[in-house]
């Protein structure tokens, strides 16, 4: 009970102690007080000269920035490319291209029970990625990952 009762009282006096050194630090900073004018004729002169009420002015009439860089378009397939390939090695393992398949996952599962095993969707993949290394070197190119690409959906013609 003793140790109970010093704990709580040991507490206290730290936060008591911690409140009172951390208002002892605050202190206010008080800025430095605008030059005083000595008369009206000079007040007048600082005004047209642009005194301490008005803004800055500067003639950008003629000036010219830098241009801002010039900005690449990647094309469909190097942004596909570019999601599979994990480390950035400009080469797709095995590895990389089975770790983002979800959903060819998905449409395996053709009955929609989710009772597909992860070995058979596996196999199918790696079927594909053989199919699709030419080379036989377990690592596909782009040229060879481009014949991965999915076929273009057909967009059906509407029939107003």
């Amino acid at each position: 009970m003793n140790r109970i009762v010093l704990g709580a009282l040991a507490a206290l006096l730290f936060v008591s102690a911690g409140l009172f050194w951390l208002q002892g630090r605050a202190q206010v900073e008080e800025g430095i007080p605008p030059p005083e004018v000595a008369d009206a004729t000079q007040a007048l002169e600082l005004s047209k000269k642009g005194g301490p009420d008005e803004l800055p002015r500067a003639d950008i009439a003629g000036l010219k920035g830098p241009a801002p860089p010039a900005a690449t378009e990647l094309s469909r397939e190097q942004r596909r490319f570019a999601r599979y390939d994990r480390n950035f090695d400009s080469r797709i393992t095995r590895v990389e291209m089975m770790s983002s398949r979800t959903d060819a996952f998905r449409k395996l599962d053709k009955d929609g029970n989710n009772l597909l095993t992860f070995e058979e969707w596996a196999v199918a993949t790696s079927k594909r990625f053989h199919t699709a290394d030419g080379n036989a070197d377990n690592s596909l190119s782009p040229r060879e990952f481009a014949t991965t690409k999915p076929k273009p959906k057909r967009k059906t013609k509407c029939r107003c």
